[in-house]
This record gives C-alpha cells, sequence and structure tokens, in this order.
C-alpha cells in the first residue's frame, strides 16, 4: 500500500509543477485560485511522498559502500549551492539556465546513490526525472535565454556560507526525521 501511495505522490508532484508549463492557457483562466490549487497539490504530493515512504516495506536492490555517503553530500551541498545562486543571481546563473532544477537534479541523483530500495528509485528517479522533464518543456517553450548582467563576486561568497547553513540545518531536520546523513551515528 505504501509503494501505491508513493507513486501517487510523485505523480500529483509531477502534475502540480507541469500543469502550468503543459496547459498555460487553462491554469492563466484559474487566476489565483489556480495558484492556490496547485500550492495545495504540492503540499498534497508531499504527504505522500512521505507516508508512502514510511509505510512502504523496503525492497532492497543494493545497499551503497560507507564511502558513498560522502559523495551523495557534496551532491547534496552542490544542489543547495544552485538554489542559493538562483536566490542571490550569482555568476552562477550567467552560465545555467535552470540553476533551482540542477540543484534539484544534483540532490535527487544523491540520493538515488545511497538509497538502494525500489522505493527510492521511485521516489528519487521519479523525481529526477520531472527535473529532467521540466527542463525539456521549459526550453522547449522559451527556446531564447537573456543571460543575466554579471554579479558582484561577494554573492558567490554569499550563496555557499548559505548552501553550508542549509546543508547543516536541513541535515539536523533529516536526521530527526529519518537517517542521519552525515556518516556515522547521531
Amino acid at each position: 500500500m505504501g509503494t501505491i501511495v508513493l507513486i501517487l505522490g510523485v505523480a500529483l508532484w509531477w502534475a502540480a509543477h507541469l500543469f502550468k508549463r503543459v496547459m498555460p492557457e487553462q491554469r492563466a483562466a484559474m487566476g489565483d485560485t489556480g495558484r492556490l490549487a496547485v500550492t495545495g497539490a504540492v503540499i498534497l504530493s508531499i504527504v505522500l511522498m512521505v507516508i508512502g515512504y514510511k509505510w512502504a516495506d523496503p525492497i532492497w536492490l543494493w545497499v551503497e559502500p560507507a564511502w558513498m555517503v560522502h559523495l551523495n553530500n557534496l551532491l547534496v551541498f552542490i544542489g543547495f549551492y544552485f538554489y542559493a545562486a538562483s536566490g542571490l543571481k550569482t555568476r552562477l546563473t550567467q552560465k545555467v539556465r535552470h540553476p533551482q532544477l540542477s540543484g534539484f537534479k544534483a540532490w535527487a541523483v544523491a540520493h538515488l546513490l545511497v538509497v538502494g530500495t525500489v522505493q527510492g528509485v521511485i521516489l528519487f528517479g521519479g523525481l529526477l526525472a520531472w527535473a529532467v522533464v521540466s527542463v525539456i518543456v521549459i526550453n522547449r517553450a522559451n527556446r531564447d535565454w537573456t543571460r543575466p548582467p554579471e554579479a558582484a563576486i561577494w554573492r558567490e561568497g554569499v550563496a555557499l556560507v548559505s548552501a553550508l547553513f542549509l546543508m547543516l540545518v536541513v541535515g539536523q531536520i533529516h536526521g530527526w526525521l529519518g537517517p542521519w546523513p552525515f556518516g556515522g551515528a547521531m
């Protein structure tokens, strides 16, 4: 039952996020009500993914080697950095068209490496596939991309510190709710 709930959560995530891209006229016609509906669908999708993942009996495909946690943490840090760089409009955003989706892909790949269950593949593989499809859909709809103006170098430092801070905070919360992400015991 848990795996089915997990699949429904991933599917709802896809539907909620791609609705605006695939059906822009219908989404625009909904106005603020549409924004509220999409927000509700995203929240519900997260709830379904968490509950489904927790309920599912793990079906193991592989067990990651102990060193893999370090590669996982590096990729998660890169993901947080891309998010911070996007918000701060750093120099990275001049080179990467979709920094948030790129960061999301790094996060998903990181988790695929260390969660060797069918449910992990459904969750993180499904979210990785969504991010890849999103980039394709956005690029097809908006082929032209105007690079943002060059940003001050100090923004890179702020993005790095922000990413480190976020990783530590999210890692602590991750440890409270699930496995300790930094290797060893909490």
